[in-house]
């Protein structure tokens, strides 16, 4: 269905699919001699035109035969994780550990911020865009947890990157200390609206950890549902009252907020 679209525009298609509760089923076609497929609907082809986007470095690109790109890693990351849980279906189409050792190689020293691309520099923006894959694969490889939430801050967790050094980027870096305010690029930048946005999101993914709910050890809630808590460890460099809001990992705004309009949506069909 998306084949000639970029990894982006599907990511955002997919987002407003099911958060706006659309129809899936594809309209009946215009002319009578024309027939739909058994089965194809608006998500028909997407998974695999993700797998097509994996690059011979692990990245994931905008579409298949170009340079992978940090924000279509997360798009593409999205995608997948809207259509079924991390944990089935990212090993299902992706090759994950050229995946993880590309978005490892994001993350540069001494900055601690993260880049969107091999052999450029670091990036604000990318705190969301690189930043934003970590808690979706690592709910990818701890699999669905017990529903018995007990709401304690995490600790102890083994991170895939360095949550300190970009936390640190970010607050040292990333904020336009003028009048302006705001969040920026990298120091020599004036802050605008975007990177305010896509920084102080990426600073609540390195703030929080992430995990898969499930109702039993095999099953899964349909649709399958996040916890997002606190991460806590001896190497926090900030202080609590600088603890941003959580964030849902793939719709990217507050998990009230995601419950909020799919329930408004839903009680509307035929929207």
């Amino acid at each position: 269905m998306f084949s000639d679209r970029r990894s982006r525009g599907a990511y955002c298609a997919a987002v407003l699919i099911t958060i706006l509760k659309l129809p899936l089923d594809m309209p009946p076609p215009e002319s009578p001699s024309l027939t739909t497929p058994k089965g194809l609907n608006l998500f028909t082809g997407l998974a695999d035109y993700v797998r097509r986007c994996q690059t011979f470095e692990g990245g994931i690109s905008a579409k298949p035969g170009v340079e992978a790109h940090g924000a279509y890693a997360f798009c593409a990351l999205g995608c997948l994780a809207i259509l079924d849980a991390p944990h089935r279906i990212f090993s299902r189409y992706l090759d994950m550990p050229r995946l993880i050792s590309w978005l490892s190689s994001r993350q540069y020293a001494p900055e601690g911020g993260l880049s969107g691309r091999t052999n450029k520099l670091v990036d604000g923006c990318y705190s969301h865009w690189v930043g934003g894959c970590w808690p979706l694969i690592e709910a990818a490889i701890h699999g669905p947890t017990i529903l018995a939430s007990t709401g304690t801050p995490s600790s102890g967790v083994e991170d895939l990157y360095s949550r300190e050094g970009l936390v640190r980027y970010i607050l040292c870096c990333g904020q336009d200390q003028t009048k302006r305010g705001g969040m920026r690029d990298k120091p020599y930048q004036p802050s605008d609206a975007y990177h305010t946005c896509y920084v102080l999101s990426g600073l609540s993914s390195a703030q929080h950890i992430t995990r898969i709910l499930s109702s039993d050890e095999d099953g899964m809630f349909p649709p399958w549902t996040y916890e997002v808590l606190p991460h806590i460890s001896e190497a926090q460099v900030y202080n609590e009252e600088d603890r941003v809001s959580p964030t849902d990992p793939v719709y990217v705004i507050p998990e009230d907020r995601r419950k909020d309009i799919m329930s408004y949506f839903s009680s509307r069909p035929g929207f």
